[in-house]
């Protein structure tokens, strides 16, 4: 169970590139001896396709989903702080789609709520993606 100290330190949905420094700066906490990180990172292939690009659209409901999973995970494990920031708009291979991190006194803990965050968020937050593929068409991810 968290402390008082608990706290969702950062979350975010920006078109504009993401921070890797930011977030974990969010999360830094001294009584947190462990920092887990996971950045998701636009790739040049999906299923055997190739990807050019893509462009995420983001329901208006997508920033309270995201709050209100990271509450959720703060409150179900030992993180003392969690932190996740999605990117919008028009990505190019290599660009940051997704930055989530958590903060807990040991290492297994951390990891055990940075996972939950970035599980629980690709499945339940109304965020889009429409790829580019190297044949020319394009196609929608995760749509309802």
């Amino acid at each position: 169970m968290p402390t008082d100290d608990a706290a969702v330190a950062l979350v975010a949905v920006r078109d504009e590139p993401l921070s890797v420094d930011e977030v974990l700066d969010a999360v830094r906490h001294p009584a947190c001896g462990g920092v887990a990180l996971f950045v998701g990172v636009v790739r040049d292939h999906d299923h055997g396709d190739a990807v050019t690009g893509l462009e995420y659209s983001a329901h208006p409901s997508a920033l309270e989903t995201m709050s209100a999973v990271c509450d959720e995970v703060l409150a179900s494990s030992q993180a003392l702080r969690v932190a996740a920031v999605h990117r919008t708009g028009t990505l190019t291979v290599g660009d940051l789609a997704v930055v989530v991190a958590a903060a807990a006194p040991h290492r297994g803990q951390a990891f055990d709520a940075c996972r939950a965050v970035i599980d629980t968020l690709k499945a339940r937050t109304p965020i889009w993606k429409h790829q580019s593929l190297g044949d020319g068409s394009t196609e929608w991810v995760g749509l309802p």
